[in-house]
């Protein structure tokens, strides 16, 4: 893919960004909800706090998953770091995938399930718990970029740095008139 422009790569990084901290902060609501429901001794407080899980787990957390995935990738393509050129990419990739997966097979029917008995449900604390960590380890390694190159970046760079070597004429090469 081509090279975005300054503003376009702005614009992409600002909405991967936001969508990025939005799904964290919504898992962050799940894991405080969970707990709260997990902990009361009080049913009704248990069955709303499950269907409040329910609503952010329906009308939010699918919709920003995929505009994180979206823009990530878009964002990943359109730059020099590449989707499978540096390590802490492709593993954000990797992870960003697996948690939306786990997030629409699992999390949602438990949280539809918890809401619909009413009843504590430990996996409802678990689950939230551990997709903040991944969130929380994908920001980091975002920020510190540790790692370094892929094999495939590695390849990359190596037929790039060929090809510069190879380009560049040396003064006898350019010069018509023999050298001794």
């Amino acid at each position: 893919m081509k090279q975005l422009k300054r503003p376009a790569r702005r614009t992409l990084l600002v909405a991967h960004v936001a969508t990025s901290v939005s799904w964290l902060g919504l898992t962050l609501g799940l894991l405080t909800l969970g707990v709260t429901a997990f902990l009361t001794r009080d049913a009704t407080t248990t069955q709303a706090a499950y269907r409040a899980m329910q609503i952010l787990a329906d009308w939010l957390i699918i919709p920003i998953a995929l505009l994180a995935l979206i823009s990530g990738v878009l964002l990943s393509l359109g730059t020099p770091w590449g989707l499978a050129r540096h390590r802490w990419v492709w593993i954000k990739f990797w992870l960003t995938l697996i948690t939306l997966a786990a997030t629409v097979l699992a999390l949602r029917p438990t949280i539809n399930d918890a809401a619909a008995t009413g009843l504590p449900d430990n996996s409802l604390v678990a689950a939230p718990t551990v997709a903040s960590c991944a969130y929380l380890f994908m920001t980091a390694i975002s920020v510190l970029k540790p790692w370094g190159l892929t094999r495939r970046g590695r390849r990359l760079r190596h037929t790039a740095t060929s090809r510069r070597n190879t380009s560049r004429k040396t003064v006898d090469e350019r010069s018509p008139a023999p050298t001794a």
